[in-house]
């Protein structure tokens, strides 16, 4: 079996705690693990929230391990009585899958020092969410003169061959696709019209990328000029220079609860709990709000600021109003069939 760096360092961690201690088992030793996502995601909380919680903690050993959450979910449903993880990262649909699957355990609100000041749409018992993902319309600039204002200026003929999308397999994509049914008389429960809408889009599509993070790409390589898109990867593109913007459609920006969860049978339920402390802390939400990040925050002591309360919301009041929030318990009934329907009817 080939390990990678971050198996290596996990078991060299903890054969080392195994040594100190002799009567600790291998899942008694090993340092806490947090799945968080891949990209900007990692680099986020490597740099902002893993130190946090050493800080708070005696500079108790962790590793992050990015991946994706149907691999995150995989992994821990291979292993239940002894997860190779501890604390997992979800969109809304694949939380609700782990959930569904029982293999997370109950946030323990009582012993939370910052639960209670979270947003109300944050507050989520079987995981609170430390931030949230925003989707609007994402746009060049250079080559879109009059900045977007609708999900149906995507549309518009002059965007012939020049829009991106992702497929359904992304939370973009699919909550995309949500909010354009809606436009035309859907639902979350019937996106048919939504369908109708993809196959009259056709003409103007450039590119379907397999996640927001290619989409990205698309704009740095020029192969689109705009698209629906997540409000952090566009900032940061700005940030490397790429001629990107990102508005708010009339229609509400959709926003997406990211939760964080405590896996059932961890061996480190403790310090899995601190960590989420940690991510739900006003002082590391402020810091990842600011530049090179721009996490939208959730905790209600954060006072927003720079882009995020430019483009999106001055206070999490207005935040409140502004975004979308969408039914995913009844978007998952169904979300797979959508995903076979659209590889299957929606090719360039």
């Amino acid at each position: 079996m080939i390990m990678n760096r971050r198996s290596l360092l996990t078991t060299a961690l903890t054969l080392g705690a195994m040594k100190a201690f002799p009567g600790l088992s291998y899942a008694q030793a090993r340092p806490l693990v947090f799945a968080t996502f891949t990209g900007s995601w990692e680099e986020a909380h490597k740099a902002v929230l893993v130190p946090a919680f050493r800080k708070a903690n005696a500079d108790a050993a962790m590793v992050l391990d990015p991946m994706l959450s149907v691999d995150q979910i995989a992994k821990v449903n291979a292993a239940k009585a002894n997860p190779p993880i501890d604390v997992m990262l979800h969109d809304p649909g694949p939380a609700l899958v782990a959930i569904g699957q029982d293999l997370v355990e109950p946030y323990p609100v009582e012993k939370s020092a910052y639960y209670k000041d979270l947003i109300a749409e944050a507050q989520e018992p079987m995981g609170p969410a430390p931030f949230f993902q925003v989707v609007g319309l994402t746009y060049n600039p250079e080559a879109v003169k009059t900045p977007p204002t609708s999900w149906a200026d995507l549309w518009k003929p002059e965007f012939k061959g020049r829009v991106g999308i992702t497929n359904l397999n992304s939370t973009l994509g699919t909550g995309w696709l949500v909010e354009i049914a809606k436009m035309r008389g859907g639902s979350e429960a019937n996106v048919d019209p939504g369908f109708k809408a993809l196959e009259e889009l056709k003409p103007n599509l450039a590119a379907v990328a397999a996640n927001p993070g290619a989409l990205a790409t698309l704009f740095q390589q020029g192969q689109i000029d705009i698209s629906p898109g997540n409000f952090n990867a566009i900032q940061i593109l700005k940030a490397r220079g790429v001629p990107v913007e990102f508005v708010a459609p009339k229609e509400g920006a959709i926003a997406f609860k990211t939760t964080i969860h405590v896996v059932k049978n961890s061996p480190n339920r403790e310090l899995a709990f601190k960590l989420i402390e940690a991510a739900l802390m006003p002082e590391v939400q402020t810091t990842l709000m600011n530049p090179p990040y721009l996490i939208v925050p959730t905790n209600s002591k954060v006072t927003m600021g720079g882009e995020i309360a430019r483009v999106l919301a001055k206070d999490t009041a207005e935040l409140k109003k502004k975004f979308v929030f969408q039914d995913w318990k009844k978007i998952n009934e169904q979300r797979s069939a959508w995903i076979e329907r659209f590889n299957r009817e929606i090719k360039i």
